[in-house]
């Protein structure tokens, strides 16, 4: 990040305590709430060389234009691609957390992004590879090429907070060059963010602005305590309402990138939950809304090898409280995949306790992966089998069978199209597709007639079409 102004000063209470005008510009890291009147300084040298921008651009030729306007009417929306010769750019921050170069940053900071680089705070600049990519946390992690002498933050332990904490914001606003803002932890857990799938915030009155998404939020031991990823604006400027994910969440995400997955892995409970409103919560026996319903159990799961049954009310992880799906998501989520955690449940009017196996979901049946590489309406897509982890992974509803799109090539004709990643295609030319092998068979024996029917998150529409 290029620094254009760190205005930090010492405050004004140090005038109310009868420093003297020697001590009052003496600074150092406040130790005590009673020496907040100290300046933040310390902290800043000590983690701002860790925060960098972020550039991500991203350049591609539209394809396949006939076929595209083709199939318009199919999807009901115009193709994502963009016409010859225009490209994308984003520009964000970023925090180096390891010293062989990792950078965690915000997902959306270089969402269809393929190129990246990042310049750090003394103005050298690196080229970075995109390691590992997660929407649902909105979280990625980027691996600066050839690093040599980094500064690195720590991660702190963000489940340690409370409300009325001091925090630093540190980020690239508008682009203006790297800024410090300070305020306090404004509230924790918020969960109806709208961000990610895994919703779990911190709150902070931290100014933090268009480009700071990716940056840094410290806490006063120079700890890195979550990656700053949103705000609540009506103009679209700080009004003292942001977020962040915190560093417990990007721990998971991190852990998974240094061994060298390409997906972050979560545990699998096998089941599906939904809100306990007021409603809800006066049938069970409850003071107040809390907990999460469960609705169903999927047959072969962790959830119904303990005993977990439909109508059941899981009101807290491990000992910690859960008030929806978020918060069992996030909480769940920190366990892992190893070993078993205790769930406490609410069956009949009577609080119990379950011991359920963290275990990533299962590959069964086998993706068993066809890349289509025919002229076809989904050339460059990949499909593979159903399976709870595919499901788990698109965020889909598990079926019993089925082909899904799980991954759809740059520019290809499946992407210009109009498919989508979790597209289930049910249906080719009359023949239900059970397996990737079906698929393969039957979109090779095609001769240019295309009845495709597709499930769309729930929604199935069937189209004819030719080329």
């Amino acid at each position: 990040m290029r620094s254009v102004s760190l205005r930090l000063s010492v405050l004004a209470a140090s005038l109310f305590l009868g420093l003297s005008g020697v001590q009052a510009q003496q600074r150092a890291v406040p130790d005590s709430k009673a020496q907040v009147q100290l300046s933040f300084a310390p902290v800043v040298r000590q983690t701002s060389g860790a925060v960098v921008n972020v550039y991500a651009s991203r350049s591609e030729r539209r394809q396949n234009a006939g076929m595209e306007e083709f199939f318009r009417r199919f999807f009901g929306d115009s193709s994502p691609n963009m016409p010859p010769g225009r490209s994308q750019s984003s520009l964000g921050s970023g925090v180096i957390v390891d010293a062989s170069g990792l950078v965690i940053t915000n997902n959306h900071v270089i969402e269809n992004m393929n190129e990246v680089k990042v310049a750090l705070a003394d103005r050298r600049e690196f080229e970075a590879d995109i390691v590992l990519r997660d929407p649902r946390t909105d979280l990625a992690v980027l691996k600066l090429k050839n690093p040599a002498n980094l500064q690195v933050i720590e991660l702190g332990d963000s489940e340690g907070l409370q409300v009325g904490d001091l925090v630093l914001a540190i980020g690239n606003p508008f682009g203006v060059g790297q800024t410090v803002t300070q305020g306090i932890v404004s509230a924790l857990a918020r969960t109806q963010v709208g961000v990610s799938d895994y919703q779990f915030f911190i709150q902070t009155d931290a100014a933090i602005n268009p480009g700071n998404s990716g940056g840094a939020l410290i806490d006063m031991s120079g700890r890195l305590v979550g990656i700053n990823t949103a705000i609540y604006s009506r103009s679209g400027g700080n009004i003292g309402i942001g977020f962040a994910v915190p560093s417990s969440m990007a721990r998971v995400v991190l852990d998974s990138a240094k061994v060298g997955s390409r997906n972050v892995v979560r545990p699998w409970l096998g089941a599906r939950l939904q809100p306990v409103d007021g409603e809800i919560a006066a049938s069970l026996g409850l003071e107040r809304p809390t907990g999460v319903l469960v609705t169903s159990v999927y047959d072969k799961g962790p959830a119904v090898e303990a005993g977990l049954k439909r109508g059941d009310a899981i009101l807290a992880v491990d000992g910690q409280p859960i008030d929806n799906p978020d918060a069992f998501g996030y909480r769940f989520t920190l366990k892992g995949t190893r070993g078993e955690t205790p769930l406490t449940i609410l069956r009949g009017g009577k609080q119990t306790h379950i011991q359920v196996k963290l275990q990533p979901p299962p590959e069964s049946p086998p993706r068993e992966p066809v890349r289509i590489r025919t002229r076809s309406p989904l050339s460059g897509a990949t499909l593979v089998n159903m399976s709870p982890a595919v499901a788990e992974e698109l965020q889909i509803d598990i079926g019993d069978d089925g082909v899904i799109v799980s991954d759809l090539d740059e520019g290809s004709a499946a992407a210009s199209v109009g498919f989508k990643k979790g597209d289930q295609i049910v249906a080719i030319n009359g023949e239900r597709l059970a397996s990737t092998k079906d698929a393969d068979r039957v979109i090779g024996r095609a001769n240019g007639y295309w009845e495709v029917t597709v499930n769309r998150g729930g929604r199935v529409f069937t189209t004819v079409l030719g080329r």
